[in-house]
């Protein structure tokens, strides 16, 4: 017989494992890239059993769209959090550029696979990275209607252009990453770069 307390506990299990699992597969990401790691990789690194993982993913490849999804949501969580609505329009841009690259430096190799690995792995890819570029678009978009840009009398940004800003960022972060840069040496030119597309002033 199951009860709501044992039902609870469970789930609460399941999502304690499922993160040691999600973070075993960063780990193993950053050590050996996502095309050389196994499940053994990420069970050794969460330190669990493949049984555990089989219990909360079907593949490799579930666990990682799971895992981007995640940093995905991590990330557009931390730029709302860093931006202020009230502050002037290029303050927002700045801020909301500072927290993308707080993030990505964290984490520069789940961003890279994020990037250039996960678009071959097909339709379930695809779905991920659609939804992460909706989103991503809908936050520049609800950026430029706060009361910032409203104040400076700015028309509020269009999803087009908000595609295009992310996709150039996007490229310009993979580059930095894949030669070893540091990725902090993005800001100036992708801060110009937005305030120069949004017709903004500093």
């Amino acid at each position: 017989m199951t009860t709501a307390v044992g039902d609870a506990a469970r789930t609460a299990s399941g999502d304690v494992f499922r993160t040691r699992l999600l973070e075993g597969l960063a780990q193993s990401i950053v050590e050996r890239g996502y095309r050389e790691t196994t499940v053994a990789d990420i069970v050794r690194h969460a330190k669990t059993s493949k049984r555990t993982f089989y219990d909360q993913f079907a593949s490799k490849e579930e666990c990682f769209i799971d895992l981007l999804r995640t940093n995905n949501t991590d990330m557009i969580v931390g730029i709302r959090d860093a931006v202020d609505p009230d502050s002037t329009p290029p303050e927002q841009v700045h801020a909301a550029l500072g927290a993308y690259i707080d993030h990505i430096s964290s984490r520069p190799a789940i961003t890279l696979s994020w990037i250039r690995e996960a678009p071959a792995l097909g339709e379930s890819a695809r779905a991920l990275h659609r939804l992460a570029m909706d989103h991503l678009s809908d936050m520049l978009v609800a950026i430029s209607t706060s009361p910032g840009f409203q104040k400076a009398g700015l028309a509020p940004v269009s999803r087009e252009l908000a595609l295009i800003l992310l996709g150039g960022l996007r490229e310009l972060t993979a580059s930095y990453v894949e030669d070893g840069r540091d990725v902090r040496g993005i800001a100036e030119a992708s801060e110009a770069a937005t305030i120069a597309m949004l017709g903004l002033v500093a």
